[in-house]
Protein backbone atom coordinates (compact mmCIF):
# COMPACT_ATOMS: atom_id res chain seq x y z
CA UNK A 1 0.00 0.00 0.00
CA UNK A 2 1.28 3.55 -0.85
CA UNK A 3 0.97 6.44 2.17
CA UNK A 4 1.29 9.27 1.63
CA UNK A 5 1.99 11.32 4.59
CA UNK A 6 2.02 15.51 5.26
CA UNK A 7 5.06 16.27 6.10
CA UNK A 8 4.17 19.87 6.82
CA UNK A 9 0.88 19.43 9.07
CA UNK A 10 1.06 19.65 12.75
CA UNK A 11 2.80 21.57 15.17
CA UNK A 12 5.68 19.50 15.31
CA UNK A 13 6.34 19.60 11.35
CA UNK A 14 8.61 18.11 9.96
CA UNK A 15 10.00 16.62 13.09
CA UNK A 16 6.89 14.40 14.16
CA UNK A 17 5.73 12.81 10.55
CA UNK A 18 8.83 12.04 9.42
CA UNK A 19 10.06 9.94 12.95
CA UNK A 20 6.20 8.48 12.71
CA UNK A 21 6.98 7.43 9.37
CA UNK A 22 10.36 6.02 10.42
CA UNK A 23 8.70 4.15 13.41
CA UNK A 24 6.16 2.50 11.37
CA UNK A 25 8.81 1.28 8.66
CA UNK A 26 10.85 -0.15 12.04
CA UNK A 27 7.62 -1.90 13.27
CA UNK A 28 5.48 -2.99 10.77
CA UNK A 29 5.19 -6.26 9.21
CA UNK A 30 3.61 -4.04 5.57
CA UNK A 31 5.94 -3.99 3.55
CA UNK A 32 4.09 -0.26 2.31
CA UNK A 33 5.52 2.53 0.67
CA UNK A 34 5.79 5.72 2.70
CA UNK A 35 6.17 8.76 0.75
CA UNK A 36 6.96 12.21 2.80
CA UNK A 37 5.25 15.12 1.00
CA UNK A 38 6.54 18.66 1.45
CA UNK A 39 9.52 20.93 1.44
CA UNK A 40 12.28 18.97 0.54
CA UNK A 41 15.15 20.13 1.94
CA UNK A 42 13.69 20.09 5.51
CA UNK A 43 12.84 16.42 5.09
CA UNK A 44 15.64 15.44 4.55
CA UNK A 45 17.36 17.73 7.87
CA UNK A 46 14.49 15.59 9.54
CA UNK A 47 15.83 12.44 8.72
CA UNK A 48 19.32 13.40 9.44
CA UNK A 49 18.11 14.37 12.67
CA UNK A 50 16.42 11.72 13.53
CA UNK A 51 19.66 9.80 13.54
CA UNK A 52 18.13 6.91 11.68
CA UNK A 53 18.75 5.49 8.22
CA UNK A 54 15.35 5.64 6.33
CA UNK A 55 14.53 2.28 3.98
CA UNK A 56 14.28 2.37 0.21
CA UNK A 57 10.03 2.12 1.06
CA UNK A 58 10.38 5.74 2.29
CA UNK A 59 10.71 8.47 -0.32
CA UNK A 60 9.89 12.17 -0.42
CA UNK A 61 7.77 14.43 -2.83
CA UNK A 62 8.35 18.20 -2.91
CA UNK A 63 5.97 20.71 -2.07
CA UNK A 64 6.72 24.20 -2.38
CA UNK A 65 3.68 25.77 -0.45
CA UNK A 66 2.28 24.58 3.37
CA UNK A 67 -1.54 25.63 4.17
CA UNK A 68 -0.91 26.60 8.03
CA UNK A 69 -3.99 26.83 10.09
CA UNK A 70 -4.62 30.54 9.60
CA UNK A 71 -5.21 30.08 6.48
CA UNK A 72 -9.57 29.86 5.16
CA UNK A 73 -9.47 26.08 4.24
CA UNK A 74 -11.71 26.34 1.14
CA UNK A 75 -9.97 28.96 -0.38
CA UNK A 76 -6.11 27.43 0.57
CA UNK A 77 -7.29 24.77 -1.05
CA UNK A 78 -8.25 26.57 -4.38
CA UNK A 79 -4.95 28.54 -4.03
CA UNK A 80 -1.96 26.55 -2.97
CA UNK A 81 -2.15 24.10 -4.89
CA UNK A 82 1.58 23.07 -4.56
CA UNK A 83 0.88 22.78 -0.81
CA UNK A 84 1.85 19.51 1.11
CA UNK A 85 -1.85 18.76 1.59
CA UNK A 86 -3.45 19.54 -1.92
CA UNK A 87 -0.36 17.77 -3.40
CA UNK A 88 -0.65 14.57 -1.37
CA UNK A 89 -4.66 14.37 -1.53
CA UNK A 90 -3.97 14.66 -5.47
CA UNK A 91 -1.66 12.04 -5.58
CA UNK A 92 -4.27 9.85 -4.36
CA UNK A 93 -6.79 10.85 -7.15
CA UNK A 94 -4.08 10.28 -9.64
CA UNK A 95 -3.45 6.76 -8.55
CA UNK A 96 -0.06 7.74 -7.22
CA UNK A 97 -0.89 6.84 -3.85
CA UNK A 98 -3.44 5.01 -1.70
CA UNK A 99 -3.95 6.78 1.42
CA UNK A 100 -3.35 10.13 2.82
CA UNK A 101 -2.60 11.28 6.14
CA UNK A 102 -1.95 14.32 7.77
CA UNK A 103 -2.29 16.72 11.33
CA UNK A 104 -2.38 19.72 9.54
CA UNK A 105 -5.71 22.21 9.03
CA UNK A 106 -8.40 19.73 9.67
CA UNK A 107 -10.50 22.22 7.68
CA UNK A 108 -7.78 22.10 5.27
CA UNK A 109 -8.23 18.68 4.71
CA UNK A 110 -11.90 18.20 4.95
CA UNK A 111 -12.01 20.30 2.08
CA UNK A 112 -9.48 19.08 -0.22
CA UNK A 113 -10.41 15.22 0.51
CA UNK A 114 -14.46 16.34 -0.53
CA UNK A 115 -12.93 18.42 -3.45
CA UNK A 116 -10.45 16.82 -5.00
CA UNK A 117 -11.21 12.65 -3.88
CA UNK A 118 -14.99 13.51 -4.03
CA UNK A 119 -17.88 11.28 -1.75
CA UNK A 120 -18.38 7.71 -2.17
CA UNK A 121 -21.42 7.36 -4.38
CA UNK A 122 -24.41 7.87 -2.49
CA UNK A 123 -23.06 9.73 0.64
CA UNK A 124 -24.71 12.89 1.24
CA UNK A 125 -21.84 14.46 3.26
CA UNK A 126 -18.97 13.38 4.59
CA UNK A 127 -18.32 12.85 7.96
CA UNK A 128 -15.50 12.93 10.92
CA UNK A 129 -15.58 10.25 14.29
CA UNK A 130 -13.44 10.79 17.32
CA UNK A 131 -12.91 8.06 19.95
CA UNK A 132 -14.37 7.89 23.11
CA UNK A 133 -12.85 5.87 25.85
CA UNK A 134 -15.74 2.86 27.28
CA UNK A 135 -15.93 1.85 31.38
CA UNK A 136 -16.42 -1.25 29.73
CA UNK A 137 -13.15 -1.55 27.60
CA UNK A 138 -12.82 -0.44 24.16
CA UNK A 139 -14.06 2.47 22.39
CA UNK A 140 -17.40 4.34 21.19
CA UNK A 141 -17.10 6.11 17.86
CA UNK A 142 -18.61 9.72 18.38
CA UNK A 143 -19.66 10.81 15.10
CA UNK A 144 -20.20 13.42 13.95
CA UNK A 145 -17.48 15.71 15.59
CA UNK A 146 -16.98 18.74 13.34
CA UNK A 147 -17.23 17.87 9.88
CA UNK A 148 -20.80 18.82 9.71
CA UNK A 149 -22.73 21.40 11.91
CA UNK A 150 -25.88 21.85 10.35
CA UNK A 151 -27.76 18.08 9.00
CA UNK A 152 -30.46 16.69 8.12
CA UNK A 153 -31.88 13.54 9.46
CA UNK A 154 -31.16 11.54 6.61
CA UNK A 155 -27.09 12.65 6.92
CA UNK A 156 -27.26 11.58 10.47
CA UNK A 157 -28.47 8.25 9.36
CA UNK A 158 -25.72 7.92 6.82
CA UNK A 159 -23.16 8.78 9.76
CA UNK A 160 -24.57 5.49 11.70
CA UNK A 161 -24.32 3.43 8.64
CA UNK A 162 -20.98 4.26 8.43
CA UNK A 163 -19.88 4.05 11.42
CA UNK A 164 -21.26 1.08 12.46
CA UNK A 165 -19.66 -0.74 8.87
CA UNK A 166 -16.02 1.41 10.28
CA UNK A 167 -16.35 -0.27 13.64
CA UNK A 168 -17.44 -3.99 12.65
CA UNK A 169 -14.39 -3.81 10.40
CA UNK A 170 -12.04 -2.34 11.98
CA UNK A 171 -12.67 -3.28 15.55
CA UNK A 172 -14.59 -6.81 14.78
CA UNK A 173 -18.01 -5.69 16.54
CA UNK A 174 -20.35 -7.64 15.11
CA UNK A 175 -23.24 -5.49 14.31
CA UNK A 176 -22.25 -2.68 16.75
CA UNK A 177 -24.97 -0.88 18.62
CA UNK A 178 -25.80 3.03 17.30
CA UNK A 179 -27.50 5.05 19.70
CA UNK A 180 -28.25 8.93 19.02
CA UNK A 181 -26.91 11.64 21.58
CA UNK A 182 -29.95 13.41 23.37
CA UNK A 183 -31.31 15.07 26.14
CA UNK A 184 -33.11 11.91 27.50
CA UNK A 185 -33.94 8.01 26.48
CA UNK A 186 -37.15 9.05 25.47
CA UNK A 187 -38.16 8.76 21.53
CA UNK A 188 -40.11 12.24 21.81
CA UNK A 189 -37.31 13.85 23.64
CA UNK A 190 -34.76 16.44 22.06
CA UNK A 191 -35.11 19.04 19.46
CA UNK A 192 -36.88 18.57 15.93
CA UNK A 193 -33.87 16.87 14.41
CA UNK A 194 -33.80 14.76 17.41
CA UNK A 195 -36.67 13.52 17.02
CA UNK A 196 -36.61 12.88 13.16
CA UNK A 197 -33.41 11.41 13.08
CA UNK A 198 -34.71 8.83 16.08
CA UNK A 199 -37.81 7.74 13.88
CA UNK A 200 -34.96 6.96 10.33
CA UNK A 201 -32.90 5.70 13.00
CA UNK A 202 -35.40 3.12 14.47
CA UNK A 203 -37.16 2.41 10.71
CA UNK A 204 -33.36 1.81 8.95
CA UNK A 205 -31.15 0.19 11.61
CA UNK A 206 -31.77 -3.06 13.07
CA UNK A 207 -28.50 -2.59 15.32
CA UNK A 208 -29.91 1.25 16.60
CA UNK A 209 -30.33 1.04 20.39
CA UNK A 210 -32.03 4.38 20.93
CA UNK A 211 -31.15 7.69 22.88
CA UNK A 212 -27.89 8.16 24.29
CA UNK A 213 -27.42 10.95 27.44
CA UNK A 214 -24.22 12.95 27.78
CA UNK A 215 -23.53 11.21 31.13
CA UNK A 216 -24.09 7.66 29.22
CA UNK A 217 -21.48 8.14 26.53
CA UNK A 218 -18.57 6.95 28.43
CA UNK A 219 -20.71 4.22 29.78
CA UNK A 220 -19.90 2.13 26.65
CA UNK A 221 -23.81 1.62 26.07
CA UNK A 222 -23.70 1.80 22.28
CA UNK A 223 -20.51 1.60 20.21
CA UNK A 224 -21.31 4.32 18.09
CA UNK A 225 -23.20 7.36 18.92
CA UNK A 226 -24.66 9.76 16.20
CA UNK A 227 -25.14 13.43 16.96
CA UNK A 228 -24.58 16.49 14.46
CA UNK A 229 -20.67 17.74 14.02
CA UNK A 230 -21.91 20.94 16.30
CA UNK A 231 -22.50 19.13 19.32
CA UNK A 232 -20.16 15.85 18.58
CA UNK A 233 -17.31 19.05 18.38
CA UNK A 234 -18.81 20.43 21.62
CA UNK A 235 -18.63 17.34 23.76
CA UNK A 236 -15.28 15.96 22.43
CA UNK A 237 -13.74 18.98 23.21
CA UNK A 238 -15.37 19.14 26.85
CA UNK A 239 -13.83 14.94 27.23
CA UNK A 240 -10.37 15.85 26.26
CA UNK A 241 -10.65 18.90 28.80
CA UNK A 242 -12.16 17.02 31.75
CA UNK A 243 -9.35 14.55 31.32
CA UNK A 244 -6.34 17.41 31.34
CA UNK A 245 -8.35 18.57 34.24
CA UNK A 246 -8.79 15.48 35.73
CA UNK A 247 -5.03 14.76 36.04
CA UNK A 248 -3.55 18.80 36.81
CA UNK A 249 -5.52 18.35 39.87
CA UNK A 250 -5.32 15.30 40.87
CA UNK A 251 -1.22 15.77 41.11
CA UNK A 252 -1.81 18.86 42.64
CA UNK A 253 -3.75 16.79 45.39
CA UNK A 254 -1.05 14.30 45.79
CA UNK A 255 1.45 17.00 46.36
CA UNK A 256 0.07 18.60 49.41
CA UNK A 257 1.46 15.94 51.83
CA UNK A 258 3.90 12.62 52.54
CA UNK A 259 0.91 10.48 52.73
CA UNK A 260 -0.76 11.86 49.55
CA UNK A 261 2.48 11.18 47.49
CA UNK A 262 2.30 7.16 48.81
CA UNK A 263 -1.21 6.96 47.72
CA UNK A 264 -0.51 8.06 44.25
CA UNK A 265 2.29 6.08 44.23
CA UNK A 266 0.24 3.23 44.52
CA UNK A 267 -2.23 4.96 42.52
CA UNK A 268 0.03 5.26 39.44
CA UNK A 269 -0.61 2.30 37.58
CA UNK A 270 -4.21 2.34 37.55
CA UNK A 271 -3.49 6.09 36.89
CA UNK A 272 -1.13 5.63 33.97
CA UNK A 273 -3.78 3.58 32.76
CA UNK A 274 -6.78 5.95 32.65
CA UNK A 275 -4.71 8.83 31.00
CA UNK A 276 -3.83 5.90 28.28
CA UNK A 277 -7.35 5.64 27.53
CA UNK A 278 -8.01 8.95 26.97
CA UNK A 279 -4.92 9.60 24.51
CA UNK A 280 -5.13 10.33 21.31
CA UNK A 281 -1.74 9.06 20.25
CA UNK A 282 -3.00 5.48 20.58
CA UNK A 283 -5.92 6.24 18.27
CA UNK A 284 -3.31 8.06 16.06
CA UNK A 285 -6.21 9.04 13.86
CA UNK A 286 -9.51 8.66 12.27
CA UNK A 287 -10.63 8.58 8.85
CA UNK A 288 -13.29 11.21 7.29
CA UNK A 289 -15.61 8.66 6.28
CA UNK A 290 -17.40 8.85 3.10
CA UNK A 291 -15.15 10.46 0.75
CA UNK A 292 -13.93 8.38 -2.27
CA UNK A 293 -10.40 7.68 -1.01
CA UNK A 294 -8.67 7.41 2.48
CA UNK A 295 -7.96 10.46 4.55
CA UNK A 296 -7.09 10.29 8.12
CA UNK A 297 -7.29 13.52 10.17
CA UNK A 298 -4.83 13.61 12.97
CA UNK A 299 -4.50 16.10 16.15
CA UNK A 300 -2.56 18.90 15.42
CA UNK A 301 0.08 17.98 18.41
CA UNK A 302 0.58 14.75 16.96
CA UNK A 303 3.86 12.97 18.01
CA UNK A 304 5.72 10.31 16.14
CA UNK A 305 4.07 7.49 18.21
CA UNK A 306 0.66 9.13 17.35
CA UNK A 307 1.40 9.37 13.53
CA UNK A 308 3.05 6.12 13.16
CA UNK A 309 -0.63 4.54 14.50
CA UNK A 310 -2.55 7.07 12.36
CA UNK A 311 -0.54 5.51 9.60
CA UNK A 312 -1.85 1.93 10.71
CA UNK A 313 -5.25 3.24 10.86
CA UNK A 314 -4.87 3.74 6.67
CA UNK A 315 -3.60 0.83 6.24
CA UNK A 316 -6.74 -0.93 8.22
CA UNK A 317 -8.99 1.17 5.79
CA UNK A 318 -7.91 -0.51 2.83
CA UNK A 319 -7.33 -3.69 4.47
CA UNK A 320 -11.11 -4.10 5.51
CA UNK A 321 -11.90 -2.27 2.01
CA UNK A 322 -14.19 0.37 4.02
CA UNK A 323 -15.41 2.56 1.24
CA UNK A 324 -16.41 -0.43 -0.79
CA UNK A 325 -18.81 -1.49 2.06
CA UNK A 326 -20.04 1.71 2.68
CA UNK A 327 -20.87 2.11 -0.51
CA UNK A 328 -22.64 -1.34 -0.72
CA UNK A 329 -24.98 -0.33 2.35
CA UNK A 330 -26.09 2.93 1.01
CA UNK A 331 -26.46 1.58 -2.39
CA UNK A 332 -29.07 -1.44 -0.66
CA UNK A 333 -30.81 1.66 1.17
CA UNK A 334 -31.10 3.82 -1.90
CA UNK A 335 -34.41 3.43 -2.50
CA UNK A 336 -35.36 3.40 1.03
CA UNK A 337 -34.65 7.03 1.58
CA UNK A 338 -34.64 9.10 -1.80
CA UNK A 339 -37.96 10.65 -0.67
CA UNK A 340 -36.39 11.86 2.42
CA UNK A 341 -33.57 13.60 0.72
Amino acid sequence: MRIVIDAMGGDHAPNAPVQGALLYDEVSDKKDELILVGDKEAIEKALRDSGKKPSDRISIVHASEVIDMNDQPANAVRQKKDSSMVKGTRMQKDGEADAFVSAGSTGAQMASSLFILGRVKGVSRPSLGAFIPSEKGGVTLLIDVGANSDCKPVQMLQFGIMGSIYMELTYGINAPKVGLLNIGEEKSKGNELAVATYQLLKEQLPNFTGNVEGRDVLGGVADVVVTDGFTGNVVLKFAEGIAGHFEKTLKSSIAESFVSKIGGLLLKPALKSLKQSFDYEEYGGVPLLGVDGISIICHGSSSPKALMNAIRVARHMGDNQVNKHILEALDERKTEWDEKQ
